[in-house]
């Protein structure tokens, strides 16, 4: 018999010059679950890799992409349609960035261009009372810095869905569907050396957006504690058989 695995589902791609040096999302997504490399299997649903019977799966991590949700390309749309699947069979999800959107999307939510722009750079998340007893977010700090890079968002969150962290740009930063269902829009699988080489590779787009890539460079620190998030869901995911009732 087969055993279950981790799936991280790519969706796409980070810059070509970014992953011959530091690796492409789901690397960084398989160091952040610091698991056996036997645990995880990657799915690349850009490239029509088919998705996995749920009885082959501890959890999935659906992955960030340079697409945009409202593109409603074809890969999307399918994995979009399998999210709610997962949800109702309570098997542990997470969805980073791309991924916390469509979860979102496919639960009634709503995803659009952020009418603030572009967020980038290292920034404070705040998590909210909802996320106190949350398995992922419960007793970290209240405030911690975490990466962002992304110009789409959470317009209006499903009705089933609670709030876990915001900060003052981006109200949707966090958010749980039942017990075991997580979107974040930050990324808990970059460190500062990946997001100074997004930095570097958007400087048009920062400029483009009102601020000063020098000035966001700066700010740029590592994230230990935005990382924990990544492997609770680790830890959570690989004792919960496939499904955390």
């Amino acid at each position: 018999m087969k055993s279950r695995k981790i799936v991280i589902i790519k969706t796409g791609e980070t810059f070509p010059s970014i992953i011959p040096r530091l690796g492409d999302f789901e690397d960084w997504i398989a160091r952040g679950l610091n698991l056996p490399p036997q645990d995880i299997q990657v799915v690349d649903v850009e490239a029509q890799q088919p998705l996995p019977p749920l009885d082959r799966i501890k959890g999935v991590v659906i992955a960030g992409s340079h697409a945009m949700v409202t593109q409603d390309l074809d890969w999307s749309l399918e994995l979009e349609a399998w999210i709610p699947q997962l949800i109702r069979k309570k098997v542990p999800l997470l969805g980073i960035c791309y991924g916390h959107q469509l979860i979102a999307r496919a639960m009634g939510g709503i995803v659009d261009y952020h009418p603030g722009g572009l967020e980038i750079g290292t920034t404070d998340i705040d998590c909210v009372f909802q996320g106190e007893e949350d398995p992922l977010f419960g007793g970290l700090a209240q405030r911690f810095k975490a990466h962002v890079v992304h110009s789409q968002t959470v317009i209006r969150l499903p009705e089933s869905s609670v709030v876990i962290a915001k900060n003052g740009f981006e109200p949707h930063h966090a958010f749980r569907i039942g017990p075991c269902a997580w979107g974040v829009q930050f990324h808990p699988e970059y460190d500062a050396a990946i997001e100074t080489a997004y930095i570097g590779n958007m400087t048009q787009a920062i400029e483009a957006s009102g601020q000063d890539p020098s000035q966001v460079l700066d700010q740029v620190v590592e994230t230990p504690v935005a990382a924990m998030v990544l492997t609770r869901f680790g830890i959570l995911a690989s004792v919960s058989g496939g499904s955390c009732f």
